[in-house]
């Protein structure tokens, strides 16, 4: 007689459902399906079941004139007036276990590769509550990155949230992945959203290796997929960084990029009829980004650490997403197109990326090296033009002569290649070493 796995049997009898709710389409428009029922409230799964061996998964994303509004989680060709729809009476939840890491999964969190073996875990909900306020602990302790030019002039704290702006082609996905290979986080968890498919092969291959995923959870929703996909890879994604939380370990949480999610969301809010704002994108969209970006951060147990791309048009820094997002985080990095066209990697334009926490985190020597740096390419930037034709006479300013014969020195520090790691003890002595000294030098 084999012995019964409990687990198992509890994902059983969890996923027994005692009555069925139906209901039949009754019109398809663009992105949205409508019915006639079942009854079900918003959020909750549905079945549409449109042959003998196939049923489309769907959710419930509003009501308009006792009319149930779905959107699918996948292409709708098949669906016919009078599909029958059966609710499922709960929202999406995934299986999560310790034998994903490693493992690239979709956004229901299904493995892409069937050998993983996903006997024992448990069912986790996509859609949870950030950490109460008040019981949430302060960020005390840096977290080392393995960047240089992150922990030296922008150290991150375990449990901080940080967004990286950037347009495209500028180096966010390589950063990322220095990230994940070199930081002292105890697993990292990357979502792609919204990639093109041939890129996810070539990050997960060229930029991560085979040492970046050892450790490491790929969530994927490509282009291509409906755009409840491409939301709902953000919550799993954030999901799976809540469950290992939860088990006491420090989660890095990669997202690229939000801006995509907020796409994805004014899609399914205009095809409901919400009126769009600011260019073009509905009120929801605003109301999702704080409650999925709250869930990040430090709990009692054990903390995630953020990092969100926002992909910004033409280099707008100001654009709505990128606006909202700023205000939500507790820092950015800016990569700047001209640091980058000048072989400069990775490209983060110093004056216009903070760190909100840094203060909190580093002593004060380390401070006064980081604010020296930033002072002399400060005055060297402001300068530049002067610099470059040769109207500026040297001996005319201390400040500038200084920042002229320090600001190679500064520039060459904070460049890094994708294969150096620099822990954060070496990266901070050698700052103190040479940049301590003030203005004067």
């Amino acid at each position: 007689m084999s012995l019964i796995n409990v687990a198992e049997l509890k994902n059983v009898i969890s996923d027994c459902r005692p009555y069925k709710h139906y209901g039949k389409v009754s019109q398809v428009v663009g992105l949205m399906i409508e019915s006639q029922g079942p009854q079900a409230s918003v959020g909750d799964l549905c079945s549409i079941i449109v042959s003998k061996h196939k049923k489309i998964l769907a959710e419930v994303v509003g009501f308009r004139d006792q009319q149930v509004l779905l959107m699918p989680y996948e292409r709708v060709e098949s669906i016919a007036p009078g599909s029958l729809v059966e609710t499922w009476n709960h929202p999406l939840e995934i299986k999560v276990g310790m034998n994903m890491i490693g493992a690239a999964v979709d956004s229901l969190g299904r493995p892409f590769d069937s050998s993983v073996e996903t006997t024992g875990f448990r069912s986790y909900s996509t859609d949870n509550d950030p950490p109460n306020p008040m019981t949430r602990p302060r960020i005390q302790e840096a977290l080392s990155l393995g960047v240089k030019a992150i922990d030296g002039l922008f150290t991150v704290g375990k449990g901080q949230r940080m967004g990286i702006f950037a347009g495209s082609g500028v180096g966010k996905s390589t950063l990322m992945a220095m990230i994940a290979k070199n930081s002292d986080a105890d697993i990292n968890v990357i979502a792609l959203i919204g990639e093109r498919g041939r890129e996810v092969r070539d990050f997960i291959e060229r930029d991560l290796g085979t040492s970046g995923m050892e450790n490491t959870i790929v969530v994927v929703a490509t282009s291509d997929q409906p755009a409840l996909m491409r939301i709902k890879g953000a919550f799993t994604a954030t999901a799976i960084a809540e469950y290992f939380r939860e088990q006491g370990l420090s989660v890095n949480l990669m997202m690229d990029s939000v801006t995509r999610v907020a796409m994805a969301q004014r899609e399914i809010g205009l095809a409901i009829g919400e009126p769009p704002t600011t260019k073009g994108y509905t009120p929801s969209v605003f109301a999702l980004l704080p409650r999925l970006l709250e869930r990040s951060g430090m709990s009692e147990k054990g903390s995630i650490t953020a990092f969100y791309t926002v992909l910004v048009d033409g280099d707008d820094m100001n654009e709505p997403i990128a606006d909202t997002v700023r205000g939500i985080l507790d820092g950015h990095l800016v990569l700047d197109r001209k640091l980058a066209n000048k072989g400069h990697f990775p490209a983060i334009n110093v004056l216009q990326s903070i760190s909100r926490i840094m203060s909190d985190l580093t002593e004060d020597p380390h401070q006064q090296a980081a604010d020296n740096m930033r002072q002399v390419i400060a005055t060297y930037t402001e300068q530049e033009d002067l610099i470059n034709i040769g109207a500026y006479k040297k001996g005319s300013n201390p400040q500038v002569d200084n920042a002229i014969k320090e600001y190679p020195a500064v520039m060459s520090f904070l460049k890094q290649a994708n294969n150096e790691h620099y822990n954060f003890m070496r990266t901070t002595s050698e700052m103190v070493e040479s940049f301590s000294g003030g203005p004067e030098g």
